[in-house]
């Protein structure tokens, strides 16, 4: 029997973000000896309103954190923005669309997501740029985008959530 490690992970949390090299290694090591199955979290679906400075304060102290103990790079840039809404579920929407055509892109898209988010400052949270990430892993932009409006990707996004919810994860990363 051939075991399997669930990593549950956002691509919009700074410390999955911080994670990214030693999950990419662990896969490496252990491809042909470990099953890794990705399950979306959902660290923030669904926020409907801008951040506030407050917000913007909390976020960028867990950026500085992060990039302190892990070394991975942050575009600080990012507080600048004045009109941003943390909603993480399209990301996470985008990974399991990518996992959905073509499973293999699953990893790449999450590294290219957080990649995007974290160091070019990009808005992940609007379709075409999802586009264009998926794009850059392999993907058929056009594809990925009828996929990722399709009920059946919104439906299986909010069942990796409610998995990750049923488990108690409520901190990402989380490996089981």
């Amino acid at each position: 029997m051939q075991k399997e490690l669930i990593y549950f992970v956002d691509p919009m949390c700074s410390w999955c973000w911080g994670f990214s090299p030693v999950i990419l290694s662990i896969r490496q090591t252990f491809a042909d000896r470990l099953s890794l199955r990705v399950v979306l979290g959902g660290l923030f679906p669904g926020t409907s309103r801008n951040m506030n400075e407050q917000t913007k304060n909390e976020i960028r102290e867990h950026w500085a954190h992060v990039n302190e103990l892990s070394g991975q790079l942050f575009n600080y840039d990012f507080f600048d923005r004045t009109d941003f809404t943390y909603d993480t579920e399209p990301a996470c929407r985008a990974v399991v669309t990518a996992r959905r055509l073509q499973p293999t892109t699953t990893l790449p898209m999450l590294e290219h997501l957080h990649r995007s988010f974290y160091t070019q400052n990009l808005d992940i949270t609007q379709t075409e740029t999802l586009s264009e990430v998926a794009s850059e892993v392999g993907l058929d932009p056009e594809a990925f985008s009828v996929a990722f409006d399709s009920q059946d990707i919104h439906e299986e996004t909010l069942r990796d959530f409610q998995f990750s919810r049923s488990l108690g994860v409520s901190g990402f990363p989380t490996l089981v």
